[in-house]
């Protein structure tokens, strides 16, 4: 059986089509990039124009028909509401039109699944770092639960908006982190852990009005954060007493955020691990493969129970699967 996933959560359109031993045929990302941030309605009509082209292309990347697709899966949440529907739109209709099942899947746990098939990491702390979403999760008591989470923004929308206001393409992550290899003056930016939690609305206030050279400030600022969210990663894993760390998720792919990652790991006596570039970031083949696990493990999602869930959180889902 070949399985199809759709992932639609926000500026990325992805298709993946994967068999039943987790093998990835195709996974064809398709990102709508304005120059001034993601508009939730233009975002959508961007995925519903290139829907049938990345269909097709995917399915003659892995050599298959749509007769050949067994199952249908979807990002059900979270998201922006306006993608999420033009997302699940089409995976109703190809699941009513192919008469296969289809299958909701929470976007946050498929980050955690596909580090899980594509990685050595069996049960992992996920550092879920992004545009949208800032984590902290593990498995534990049948559910992925989270341990620290954002109060505020997501570190991925921080960073954009700064460089939204510094005249930097969206998205941003990726030219901060080329300025910040050029900068070397430590900036003194609020350092936000509350317990378990993060907040990042005070570090982007603070480096807004700081008139600091560019690149100390973009060095700064990931200094700052990353050291933050590796602080509440280590907290995790001391308190659930695992051996794994797993990153997930757009800033995951950041250098630095990896290399404080795997130095914190490793003083530890853990092991860091991340997905290939590709599958960290928003994917299809992540959702196609949870929504694999799910169906095996007897978790199907009728038509009228297939609403998408705009917050709908990790720690919702009963993992039955494990």
């Amino acid at each position: 059986m070949y399985i199809l996933g759709l992932e639609g959560t926000a500026h990325t359109l992805g298709v993946g089509i994967l068999d039943e031993d987790g093998a990835v045929l195709a996974n064809l990302l398709n990102t709508y990039s304005p120059e001034e941030g993601i508009h939730p309605r233009e975002a959508a009509n961007h995925h519903a124009r290139k829907m049938l082209p990345a269909l097709e292309e995917a399915m003659q990347t892995a050599d298959i028909q749509p007769s050949d697709i067994g199952l249908v899966s979807f990002s059900q949440g979270p998201g922006l509401g306006p993608c999420l529907r033009t997302v699940a739109t089409a995976a109703r209709a190809l699941s009513s039109s192919l008469d296969v099942p289809l299958v909701g899947v929470n976007h946050c746990i498929a980050h955690i699944e596909i580090g899980r098939l594509t990685t050595p990491c069996d049960d992992p702390v996920l550092l879920y770092a992004s545009g949208g979403n800032t984590q902290v999760i593990a498995f534990t008591r049948g559910r992925y639960r989270v341990f620290g989470e954002t109060l505020d923004i997501g570190i991925g929308n921080m960073l954009d908006k700064f460089g939204r206001e510094n005249g930097m393409p969206f998205p941003a992550g990726p030219v901060i982190e080329k300025k910040a290899k050029d900068g070397d003056s430590l900036i003194s930016l609020p350092y936000s852990v509350k317990g378990m939690d993060v907040s990042f609305s005070g570090i982007l206030t603070a480096a807004l009005k700081s008139d600091a050279e560019l690149n100390d400030l973009c060095f700064s600022m990931q200094e700052v954060c990353f050291a933050m969210l590796t602080e509440v990663t280590e907290r995790a894993l001391a308190h659930t007493r695992k051996e794994e760390v797993l990153l997930g998720g757009g800033v995951a792919r950041n250098e630095r955020l990896r290399n404080m990652v795997e130095t914190m790991a490793e003083e530890r006596g853990a092991a860091a691990y991340a997905p290939p570039g590709p599958l960290c970031v928003d994917n299809g083949a992540m959702i196609g493969w949870t929504g694999y696990l799910m169906y095996r493990a007897g978790l199907t999602t009728p038509i009228e129970k297939s609403a998408v869930m705009q917050n709908y959180r990790t720690d919702d889902v009963d993992v039955i699967w494990r």
